[in-house]
């Protein structure tokens, strides 16, 4: 087996493709998808690489896969000791993969590798993103299809980038759009808010989505509840990360502006409608508001000071250079490499 380690070809090596694929418990598909991996791929011009990250299965995925790298070097393997879910996998892929261009899909053959090059295709129109859109989708209409068009809307609205298909896995990414940040829980669905949030253009074109031949679908309902729960964390990180004071600091005024209210009201009863204090919840409502917003205030204070350790300590910054024009000697032309 490939004994790998993260981005190990050197930038004036690195290939033009890289095609990522999650896999857990898919034995039956390894070897027709690689077939037509490869058939689609050598068909075009780009030199590539298929990395293939085995997400800790525990049928025969592995062996399938080593077989399939021992036939073609162009085949790199990734596995896992254990199960870490899909989004942890795909982080993996894109860490082993050495591409000027990056392209995830699903490794259950569902996805057709004939549209990558429709994708890069879109790409080389000067976009930086290009993403998959199921359009007629060959799923159960209510457990897969109705919740992920709700979510889809939703992640939409709140994420400013209107997409039909966040959860199609078969997208395109120049490399430069995928640095900067870690995935993490189901958040791979949400690179398109991040990269827009960083300048990034995102573009979507319907692709092929075949029916499933072989093993199981290891999506439920449950994971329409972890994609918005984690959409709450990606609004967060894209719209607050470096001005955390600016949420926690709106919140706390405005429940210490409550606060402020309810008191006057309870003033207002106790004088003028002879209405004791105890008689009415706005003094336990004023408390209450109070010590929230002024817990809300420090929260927000506490944020932005572990974000400023954060970018300092590691020298990082909140911009990205596109490029750098006329530059003194030793300054790189272009910064997103």
């Amino acid at each position: 087996m490939l004994q790998l380690t993260p981005n190990e070809a050197p930038p004036t090596e690195r290939i033009a493709l890289s095609v990522v694929i999650p896999l857990y418990n898919e034995e039956d598909n390894v070897a027709p998808l690689c077939e037509a991996l490869l058939g689609a791929l050598t068909a075009q011009p780009r030199s590539f690489e298929i990395i293939l990250v085995n997400d800790g299965s525990s049928d025969r995925t592995e062996q399938k896969l080593a077989e399939a790298a021992a036939t073609d070097s162009r085949i790199r393997v990734v596995n896992f000791r254990s199960n870490k879910g899909q989004t942890a996998a795909m982080m993996a892929g894109i860490d082993y993969a050495v591409g000027v261009v990056i392209v995830p899909m699903d490794g259950d053959l569902q996805n057709d590798p004939k549209d990558i090059v429709r994708l890069l295709e879109k790409l080389d129109e000067g976009y930086d993103l290009v993403s998959g859109w199921r359009r007629d989708r060959q799923d159960n209409f209510m457990i897969r299809t109705l919740p992920s068009k709700i979510a889809n809307l939703v992640i939409s609205r709140v994420g400013g980038v209107p997409l039909h298909d966040y959860g199609c896995s078969l997208k395109a990414y120049r490399r430069e759009m995928l640095q900067g940040f870690r995935l993490y829980g189901e958040m791979h669905r949400f690179i398109p808010i991040y990269a827009a949030a960083q300048g990034a253009r995102v573009a979507e074109i319907p692709v092929t989505h075949h029916p499933r031949r072989f093993g199981q679908s290891k999506y439920g309902l449950n994971r329409t509840i972890k994609v918005l729960l984690d959409l709450l964390v990606v609004k967060f990180l894209t719209k607050y990360r470096t001005k955390p004071i600016y949420l926690f600091g709106q919140a706390g005024v405005g429940l210490l502006g409550l606060a402020f209210l309810a008191g006057l009201w309870a003033i207002y009863l106790k004088f003028f409608e002879d209405t004791s204090f105890i008689q009415t919840p706005l003094p336990l409502l004023v408390s209450l508001c109070t010590i929230a917003g002024l817990m809300c205030l420090l929260m927000g204070l506490l944020a932005e000071l572990i974000m400023r350790v954060y970018y300092e300590s590691q020298s990082k910054t909140d911009y990205r250079i596109k490029s750098v024009l006329n530059p003194r000697p030793g300054e790189d032309q272009r910064s997103d490499h």
